[in-house]
């Protein structure tokens, strides 16, 4: 199959930003040594044309569930694709429209890529708001289909108002770029923020409707995109955000993700291929033994191994969290070369597309699939879709330490580049303002070489300072007083969703409480590890509590004289790292107002903190 609406060539990857800082990897990508060729951008469909294998793997699940290695007889009318193509846009086939959720039900009746590929949202920004809620049609472009371009309508919070959510592979920014998102944000005055996500990525505040098509413009021009970020489509690329600069990475995964978004999107053009999968599709590439980039909660993930001296990636699928179940990713037992990074995400991509549940939104995640087929008849459905119809088996030679002790990225550390070093910086909750960023790209060009790099802690590292430098950027007011390089044990690990503040879904507030709590429970004890702690506001679990050492999931609950109140079910347990594990319920329903003492007995009884001495109290 040929590319038609690319509108220009990958670039040569040898020229590729990424690699000008880089002196020595444990392994060069493939792309360094293409000296005269260039990657051929290969059009979404020409990995797709039209079985994993593995013993029982526990997942831990709401009752824990297994997945089996095969599946029981499978009728061959199961394995018929449930869309098809219709003027360049793939449709749900109607003999398989039965007991479908609404949201297929409005993808079925207006094709939301429109807006993106065909310059819909001129149109759509040009109507007055009021009369859009008016017709159901309408509404749900406002409400559901918008989320295509990147674009969350919060109706129940902030009427009128959208949250825009960007692509930004490996969570790789510039000075540039932050400005431009700072320069949207001002505008909207007290409505106008911006929040780091826990897939590394950026989501802006306060946007309204007709100030799209220019924001749009704006974005294209410091090479920004919004498509294909929300709903079912596949979310923002995470990679090492130290890839490039760390002295024991075991390869810069930069150059996969850049691969993977100009693939997922048709180089931010937008690409239909992958845009009505039965629900939102998470990947990342690993890059170091410290798995900052989480993959047992990704729906692909690529780890690291060699294999007959050539390096590559065995592949994991199938993480991911929900309101009713969480999973573990397991292994697919494939393992594919650098050059088939690409081929095979589509391949897994057009399994998904083409076979995956639309009925339960609860149950239509990749994992249900691989449950319901058997992980080995999964696989082969992968394999028929591969360029060449073939998919190796996963490799022994991987190349992460499972050992390794994880990292802390806070504070100055030295580069793998001689003379240089990154300093991480904490931002609390993630949440910065207008004029937040715009120090920030001012430090990263003072500093380093005008870039910042986003993690899935809610965090940022700006890399590339001259060691000479170091000390005048720990000196600078936004490091002393807000954004703090060696913040306190307990703020480290601190993760929050956007909570009901912005968030229509959400039971409680979190930012503002998560902070609250903290601040008070490190009056109280003192700890020497860190503890890590996330927020999440609903069920839906955005800020992973699943993960996390202690999680609070929000809920209503009563206190003790029968009152309705704000509550977080607790949970305990989560690891990280290459002994993962997600964490199970705790105590349910405690109230928000009883929180500060109950984390301070977990605290002591299961981390070893200790109880300040009163006169450290009234210090």
């Amino acid at each position: 199959m040929t590319f038609t609406n690319i509108q220009k060539p990958l670039p040569t990857l040898q020229n590729h930003p990424h690699f000008l800082y880089h002196h020595h990897h444990h392994h060069t990508p493939f792309f360094d040594n293409m000296s005269a060729c260039h990657v051929r951008f290969l059009p979404p469909n020409s990995f797709l044309n039209t079985k994993t294998n593995l013993s029982s793997t526990r997942l831990y699940a709401s009752p824990s569930q297994t997945v089996t290695s095969a599946s029981q007889d499978i009728a061959a009318d199961r394995l018929e694709p449930r869309v098809e193509k219709r003027n360049g846009y793939y449709v749900l086939k109607e003999k398989f429209r039965e007991g479908i959720n609404p949201q297929e039900k409005v993808k079925i009746g207006g094709e939301p890529m429109k807006f993106v590929m065909e310059n819909g949202i001129e149109e759509l920004a040009k109507i007055p708001f009021e009369e859009l809620d008016k017709n159901k049609d309408t509404k749900d472009d406002v409400d559901v289909r918008l989320k295509w371009l990147g674009l969350f309508h919060r109706r129940k919070h902030h009427y009128g108002r959208f949250m825009m959510r960007l692509k930004l592979p490996n969570g790789v920014t510039t000075s540039a770029q932050t400005r431009y998102l700072a320069s949207v944000i001002k505008k909207y005055g007290e409505d106008g923020c911006a929040d780091i996500t826990t897939r590394q990525n950026w989501q802006i505040r306060g946007v309204t409707l007709p100030d799209v098509p220019k924001i749009l413009k704006g974005l294209k021009e410091v090479g920004l995109t919004s498509i294909q970020s929300g709903m079912d489509n596949v979310r923002n690329a995470v990679g090492n955000p130290l890839a490039g600069i760390d002295p024991h990475e075991i390869v810069d995964t930069r150059p996969y993700l850049d691969m993977l978004q100009q693939f997922i999107t048709t180089n931010s053009q937008g690409n239909p291929e992958f845009t009505n999968l039965p629900r939102k599709w998470n990947v990342c590439v690993i890059g170091s033994h410290d798995l900052y980039e989480h993959p047992h909660i990704n729906d692909l993930a690529y780890m690291p191994a060699t294999k007959n001296g050539r390096f590559g990636f065995n592949l994991l699928v199938g993480g991911f969290f929900s309101a009713k179940r969480c999973a573990e990713a397991i292994p697919l037992d494939a393992w594919v070369s650098e050059e088939d990074v690409v081929p095979v995400c589509g391949a897994i991509l057009e399994a998904f597309r083409d076979l995956g549940f639309r009925g339960n939104r609860q149950k239509c995640r990749m994992m249900w699939l691989i449950d319901e087929l058997g992980v080995e008849r999964f696989r082969s459905e992968v394999v028929k879709r591969m360029p060449g119809q073939a998919l190796e088996r996963a490799s022994s030679e991987d190349l992460i330490d499972h050992k390794w002790e994880r990292g802390d990225y806070f504070g100055v550390h030295p580069q793998k580049q001689e003379g240089l070093s990154f300093v991480g910086i904490h931002i609390p909750v993630g949440r910065v303002l207008a004029d937040d960023m715009d120090q920030l790209a001012r430090l990263a060009d003072e500093y380093g070489s005008g870039e910042l790099r986003l993690t899935v802690e809610q965090n940022i590292i700006i890399p590339n300072i001259q060691n000479s430098k170091v000390k005048a950027l720990l000196d600078e007011p936004l490091l002393k007083e807000k954004f703090l390089p060696e913040p306190p044990i307990l703020m480290k690990g601190l993760v929050a969703c956007t909570g009901n503040q912005f968030c229509g879904q959400a039971i409680i507030e979190t930012k503002a409480q998560a902070l609250k709590v903290t601040e008070e429970i490190e009056r109280l004890v003192s700890i020497t590890r860190p503890v890590r702690m996330h927020w999440t506001g609903c069920p839906n679990t955005c800020g992973q509590v699943q993960v996390a050492d202690i999680g609070f999931m929000g809920c209503m609950t009563k206190d003790e004289n029968g009152k309705v109140v704000e509550g977080v079910d607790v949970f305990l347990g989560g690891r990280i790292g290459s002994d993962s594990h997600l964490g199970d319920i705790y105590k349910k329903g405690v109230p928000c107002k009883d929180l500060v003492p109950f984390v301070v007995d977990i605290l002591i009884d299961k981390f070893g903190a200790v109880r300040r001495e009163r006169e450290e109290l009234e210090e």
